[in-house]
């Protein structure tokens, strides 16, 4: 089991910069596939990025050269460096992590970008 606490949200103006962070209660070392996913209001959740445990990365394509995932086994953190941010990219952020056992969640950090 683990258990996941994402922050850094907020509300930011279109055009500027975001990092959300999700802190792990265990060790991220050998979890291999580390995620943020995304719901906008009325739709359905998706994914924004994911990370393995060897970095390699994979981005939704509304996303990609803005976003960038990165993970600090040391600190057993995920990072969502998010840039040039958009209206359309506001959500309630989520952290998810794939166990043996099943999928986890964090609670969820609010982004909202105004135009």
């Amino acid at each position: 089991q683990v258990q996941l606490v994402e922050s850094g949200g907020g509300l930011v103006q279109a055009g500027r910069s975001l990092t959300l962070s999700c802190a792990a209660s265990r060790s991220i070392f050998s979890i291999n596939t580390m995620g943020w996913y995304r719901q906008a209001p009325g739709k359905q959740r998706e994914l924004v990025a994911g990370i393995t445990s060897g970095r390699i990365t994979n981005y939704a394509d509304s996303v990609k050269g803005r976003f960038t995932i990165s993970r600090d086994n040391a600190k057993n953190t995920v990072y969502l460096q998010m840039n040039s941010l958009k209206p359309e990219d506001t959500a309630v952020y989520y952290c998810n992590v794939r166990l043996p056992d099943g999928y986890y969640w964090g609670q969820g950090t609010q982004v909202t970008v105004s135009s």
